[in-house]
């Protein structure tokens, strides 16, 4: 069956994620503290995956594969919170997107039969991933939060030219002309919301 996902970070005032935060933290946080969750994390981070164009044919690794997969799609809990399942009153592409800030102040990356966050992580690698505050995608933050975890997320977002190269051929999403890439857009939104004084939402879910 298809599916349509998508991975979004928004900067907003800090009053904007005060009333965000009784739908989605709760959310957020029964998905990071899952037990399941936390195995599949840990797992990942002891035994990083191969390239993903070996996945198909790769017996050894399909369990690890499957494992992967799982955790980097949007966790059900905060899936269900975006798209009005856990609160009728509350969905976010009504109450996040379109009344949301101006492009600039956001990232967007939409596919079809894919998780941006999964090519991210795969791309960057664990030790990266691990560095970057929330989970597996999903973050509530204020402005002195944003500013406060800004460091590691230029540390784990910002590559060498060498890195960049092979980052970049690690990350197996397909791009528009005018499309930001994975890789790019999440410190850009950062740095933004750091500069502006603002807090970040960002959430993985799936559109239909």
């Amino acid at each position: 069956m298809g599916f349509t996902s998508a991975w979004s970070i928004s900067s907003h005032p800090d009053s904007v994620i005060a009333e965000f935060a009784p739908r989605l933290a709760p959310a957020l946080e029964a998905d990071r503290s899952d037990p399941a969750a936390r195995r599949r994390w840990a797992a990942w981070q002891r035994s990083p995956l191969p390239d993903h164009r070996t996945w198909h044919a790769d017996r050894a690794h399909a369990e690890a594969i499957d494992s992967f997969r799982t955790l980097t799609r949007p966790g059900e809990r905060v899936d269900d919170a975006c798209n009005g399942i856990t609160d009728p009153g509350f969905h976010v592409m009504e109450d996040l997107w379109e009344p949301g800030p101006d492009p600039a102040d956001m990232f967007v990356s939409v596919h079809r039969k894919d998780y941006a966050v999964a090519a991210l992580f795969h791309a960057m690698g664990p030790y990266r991933a691990a560095l970057l505050p929330g989970w597996c995608g999903n973050v509530l933050l204020t402005a002195a939060e944003v500013r406060r975890t800004l460091p590691r997320v230029e540390r784990a977002l910002t590559f060498t030219a060498e890195e960049q190269a092979r980052v970049g051929d690690r990350d197996w999403l397909d791009y528009g002309a005018r499309e930001e890439h994975v890789t790019d857009g999440p410190l850009r939104v950062w740095r933004a919301a750091a500069a502006a004084g603002r807090g970040l939402c960002a959430v993985a879910l799936h559109i239909y």
